[in-house]
């Protein structure tokens, strides 16, 4: 709207691989968890893989595009195969969100090193590019957390609410999720988001201290 098309198609430009990344890395998550965890179901399914064309949804990455979150294509898993099922669906759950939360520290981190020692054109874009990655990385993993159906937040709800309790979580599920909703429009999670962020830079400049 302020006419600077160029900015805004760098960008676009440099959200799109963002996207593509931060989606494979939390999918591909879920998969190497629920792996180590004795189920071979993503595995055998091709979703141990970064390679984006295993896991993209072309509507939640349109949505990640626009509003900075999103989904990708769900993992398989097969909780029989957990030896506890409960936690294996947890564990599982939690590592999406878990790696994007590593992705944006390491994004930190790397642009840190970017802003010490580069310079140039092509060192500004790549800084600019990471504290994408890192911004998304934190949006997608907060987003999932949310315990709303069917985000990750509610797989862990579910792994140790009793049985009865789930099912009257899910004939109030309109009204979560409309509040859900509200609590987007206000900003409420906005300001996780920018708390979570904040947080994850704040240990990555600690560590960065430490190491330089």
């Amino acid at each position: 709207m302020s006419g600077d098309l160029r900015v805004a198609f760098i960008t676009l430009a440099l959200s799109l691989p963002a996207i593509v990344l931060c989606l494979s890395v939390h999918e591909a998550a879920h998969g190497a968890a629920a792996y180590l965890l004795g189920d071979r179901t993503a595995h055998d399914s091709g979703r141990l893989t970064l390679s984006p064309l295993a896991h993209i949804d072309p509507i939640g990455f349109l949505c990640l595009l626009l509003f900075g979150f999103g989904w990708a294509r769900p993992v398989p898993v097969n909780i029989s195969n957990f030896k506890n099922r409960r936690t294996g669906m947890a564990v599982t759950a939690l590592a999406g969100p878990g790696s994007n939360f590593v992705t944006a520290f390491v994004a930190y981190c790397l642009y840190i090193l970017v802003r010490i020692y580069g310079s140039g054109v092509f060192l500004q874009v790549l800084g600019e590019f990471l504290t994408i990655v890192a911004s998304m990385s934190v949006g997608l993993g907060v987003f999932n957390l949310i315990p709303v159906h069917p985000l990750d937040g509610s797989r862990v709800l579910d792994a140790y609410l009793p049985f009865s309790w789930s099912l009257r979580l899910q004939r109030y599920q309109p009204a979560i999720i409309l509040l859900f909703i509200f609590a987007l429009w206000s900003g409420w999670l906005d300001a996780v988001m920018i708390y979570v962020s904040n947080a994850i830079a704040s240990w990555a400049v600690q560590l960065m201290s430490l190491v330089l």
